[in-house]
């Protein structure tokens, strides 16, 4: 079957974005609505829930996608106001500093459940609608690079976006059979609010250096990733984790040094 520009138009579906009210998510839900989806933002902040789905002319579920409850509720909504959802994007998801030796239990919990229970929650009940009408499906878990490496002071945090990739493995393989695919983005250091409450008002010089590309990624990029994941471009691509990080995941922690341009692996100096 030959390629066909169309093959990339959303045209037609209902998409979830879980946590758009801002940053990553919201740059996804822009970017679907961009391609002809039907976007609901699922989103805790009424706030910016409100604000994103109004940017794109989509429908705000003031949602908190750990209560199970809420989830039902609002994928009630969602299908009796804009139709059946076919597309999901779990990106909702937060974290804090929690050196190992200090991280309490309630700190763990607190962590889990905003960064990997949802995903859990979200796809079994956009998949089961799916599963019963016989309709093909997209889901999309937003993970980190943190799940791949040592991240010192956020093992917590780490541990749940592994557990997000492994959990994209295992959920992709059960749910082939049904024609709903399953897959993750993993982004490095991308500019979104967040990461600038992180590093505090400025963010360090040379930050990005241990970036191959040596830049912070964009929320659109991002964005591509995920509609290039949703549409049928991707009807063959399930279980996978596609790293948009400049290259970080691969270079292994090989970088650029920012003086001489040498290919440096630890530290240099």
């Amino acid at each position: 079957m030959a390629i066909d520009p169309s093959h990339i138009l959303l045209t037609d579906r209902v998409a979830v974005v879980t946590g758009g009210g801002a940053g990553i998510g919201r740059g996804i839900a822009q970017g679907l609505a961009a391609f002809g989806a039907s976007v609901a933002i699922w989103e805790r902040n009424p706030d910016t829930c409100s604000a994103a789905a109004d940017a794109i002319g989509g429908l705000g579920v003031p949602t908190d996608v750990r209560d199970a409850e809420a989830v039902d509720a609002a994928l009630e909504r969602t299908e009796r106001e804009l139709g059946r959802v076919s597309i999901l994007v779990n990106n909702a998801g937060g974290t804090f500093n929690s050196p190992l030796l200090d991280t309490t239990e309630n700190g763990w919990d607190a962590l889990y459940r905003s960064n990997l229970r949802h995903v859990l929650l979200c796809t079994q009940r956009v998949a089961r609608r799916l599963v019963q009408a016989r309709a093909p499906g997209s889901v999309i878990n937003v993970t980190s690079i943190e799940g791949v490496r040592a991240a010192p002071g956020y093992a917590a945090y780490a541990a749940a976006k592994a557990g997000v990739i492994n959990y994209t493995k295992t959920a992709s393989f059960e749910l082939a059979p049904h024609g709903i695919r399953v897959n993750a983005l993993a982004p490095d250091l991308t500019m979104t609010e967040g990461l600038q409450n992180i590093a505090g008002a400025e963010l360090p010089a040379g930050v990005a250096d241990g970036v191959p590309m040596r830049r912070f990624g964009h929320v659109d990029e991002m964005a591509s990733a995920a509609v290039f994941l949703a549409s049928s471009m991707a009807d063959y691509i399930t279980g996978q984790t596609i790293h948009v990080d400049g290259g970080t995941e691969a270079a292994g922690g090989w970088y650029f040094h920012p003086q001489t341009g040498t290919a440096t692996l630890g530290p240099g100096s």
